[in-house]
């Protein structure tokens, strides 16, 4: 039976999950943006928030951000910025805190219950400490293809995915499509395609490795002013979860589920 996609992803009954013995995920991020709060930049202030997750998150790594903005007279660098960085012992978890946001990511996820469970764990810390509200909630999954199976590209993923990456003459190239919920105000931005040696278009995500790589990488989001809700985010992340798994399952064929060892 085949276990592929067929229907519109944006409205498909999300499919049952096939689990992967080794899946091409490199890396799951959930963001959340609020207001900024300046007094998250100075440690003391910051300091109830490191208890409640130091547990699991004991590493802290501070870490200066440099930006800048476009005006009339040119381009103007903005302040440094500080967020504040907390990883796990083996550095396969990190929370990311900023006086604008907090991120969980990860490049070790084992399953959507395990990752909302430690979502949920964040925002119940930054809920306590800081009271914000929420601009925008995005989730993100990341898959990358390397060596045979980037050869294979063309019976792992759908043609209308694979496109011009299964010809052989392609050397980069990468497509980014904005899809709008037919039902809603979140959006998917799906962005697949070929990577170089070395070269990445995401330094933050998605890390230059040393040979060509194919990536596919879903970001469900929505962007709306509302009150900071922990039961509301964990259940938009649930559905972006789902929502996400099935553009995924969208995208790939049932060989894709096979290779990466996966039972149908």
């Amino acid at each position: 039976m085949k276990k592929v996609v067929d229907t519109n992803p944006l409205t498909a009954k999300p499919p049952q999950e096939v689990p992967l013995k080794n899946a091409p995920l490199v890396r799951v991020i959930a963001q959340v943006m609020f207001s900024p709060i300046v007094s998250i930049e100075k440690k003391d202030f910051v300091g109830s928030f490191q208890e409640a997750i130091r547990d699991k998150y004991p590493i802290l790594q501070p870490q200066q951000t440099h930006s800048f903005a476009f005006s009339p007279q040119g381009i103007v660098p903005i302040a440094p910025q500080v967020t504040w960085r907390f990883l796990n012992t083996t550095a396969s978890w990190r929370v990311s805190l900023a006086p604008n946001f907090v991120a969980l990511e990860t490049t070790a996820y084992l399953s959507r219950s395990d990752f909302l469970e430690r979502l949920q764990s964040i925002l119940t810390a930054v809920n306590e400490a800081f009271h914000p509200d929420v601009q925008r909630f995005g989730l993100r999954y990341i898959d990358r293809l390397v060596g045979q199976n980037l050869t294979d590209i063309s019976s792992l993923v759908k043609p209308e995915i694979a496109g011009i990456a299964a010809a052989d003459f392609t050397h980069q190239t990468i497509n980014e499509s904005l899809f709008i919920m037919p039902d809603g105000e979140e959006k998917i931005t799906a962005r697949w395609g070929l990577i170089p040696t070395g070269v990445t278009f995401d330094p933050d995500a998605i890390e230059p490795i040393a040979e060509a790589s194919w990536i596919l990488d879903l970001d469900m989001s929505l962007a709306k002013n509302r009150e900071f809700s922990v039961e509301g985010l964990i259940k938009e992340g649930n559905y972006f979860s789902e929502r996400l798994y099935t553009f995924f399952r969208w995208a790939i064929q049932d060989e894709f589920l096979r290779r990466f060892g996966g039972e149908l």
